[in-house]
């Protein structure tokens, strides 16, 4: 039998398999065990191979990769219009096979294990900070039940454990001993937290896009490093809108009958490097209200008749559509003239 495309859905142990032959008829329905999908796929031809997108795609998509096959991978909410009535395993599998076929479907890049590693890394950055801030937060509301109360934020948490340490609070002694635990743990990982940092700042400095992209105003090694990993290749985006539009930086649509409704952001595609771009530009506005620069002429007309979270978000798209200008043309940011 020929088979030329097969949709394949993925699972922890077993995998369902859908192919079909040149004219599209099927001729291969099958689940497969974890262990005996790479022996069955490596004994056929080569032919496409279509994967929904998630977190073990990428693994398999660059095994089939080395069979011979050719691998695209596919967001899952686009597949979702494929499925026929019920959804079970095998009608996935046969939605995949329909839909990696489609000549306007839109594709994922398939990630490589070293850009897989530097995003572990994030997720774990970002899993530790959630984790300190649980814990100064803990330590904040613990201290405030005796009347000792700080200011908000992580660099005063050092006055609070020196009220701990120099016996000048009037807390029992077991309460101590326990927020002094809290203590210890919000030190321990404000450690691991940096040693993340640290090799995050190895692999931007030997990454040539990662230095082009800090030269963007707004964009730090964290930022960097991460779009980096994530969009692999900008050129796979047709322009600066396409890219933002894939961040859910651009505001959502619920047009028709020719009357255009906008609303709020779409809130689309990856939420973290969303997080970042939004912070970054935060930043850039509060750090623009003290020196003129390209942004800052723009943004401060727009706080006049804006609220300050719009225009952070507005400067983020806009750093976005910089971000995918510096990659697709691998050069430096140049700032235009602050009278621009």
């Amino acid at each position: 039998m020929e088979i030329t495309t097969i949709g394949l859905d993925i699972a922890k142990n077993v995998f369902q398999l859908h192919g079909v032959d040149g004219d599209g008829r099927a001729v291969l329905r099958r689940k497969v065990k974890r262990d005996q999908l790479l022996a069955l796929l490596g004994d056929l031809e080569p032919c496409l191979i279509g994967i929904e997108a998630c977190a073990t795609a990428h693994h398999w998509a660059r095994q089939l990769q080395a069979l011979g096959h050719e691998v695209r991978l596919m967001p899952p909410a686009y597949v979702k219009a494929y499925v026929k009535r019920n959804k079970n395993d095998a009608a996935d599998a046969e939605a995949i096979c329909e839909a990696v076929t489609r000549p306007t479907m839109r594709f994922v890049p398939i990630k490589s294990a070293d850009a897989q590693s530097v995003l572990m890394l994030h997720r774990a950055r970002h899993l530790l900070v959630r984790q300190r801030t649980a814990q100064v937060s803990a330590m904040r509301a613990h201290l405030a039940e005796y009347g000792v109360i700080a200011p908000k934020g992580r660099a005063h948490v050092r006055d609070l454990v020196e009220t701990l340490t120099d016996g000048t609070a009037p807390i029992p002694e077991l309460a101590r001993q326990t927020l002094l635990l809290i203590a210890g743990m919000i030190e321990g990982l404000s450690r691991q937290i940096r040693a993340i940092e640290i090799e995050l700042l190895a692999w931007h400095r030997a990454n040539a896009i990662c230095r082009r992209l800090e030269t963007i105003p707004g964009i730090g090694f964290i930022t960097a490093t991460a779009l980096a990993a994530t969009v692999g290749d900008a050129k796979v985006f047709r322009s600066g809108r396409q890219f933002a539009a894939w961040l859910g930086l651009v505001p959502k649509q619920h047009s028709s009958g020719g009357k255009e409704r906008m609303g709020g952001i779409s809130k689309m595609g990856d939420r973290y490097l969303r997080h970042l771009l939004v912070v970054g530009a935060t930043a850039v506005i509060r750090y623009t209200r003290r020196k003129t620069t390209t942004v800052s002429a723009w943004a401060a007309q727009l706080l006049e008749r804006k609220p300050a979270r719009l225009v952070s978000v507005a400067v983020a798209n806009k750093t976005a559509r910089i971000a995918w200008a510096v990659m697709t043309r691998e050069e430096n940011y140049r700032a235009a003239p602050a009278t621009a």
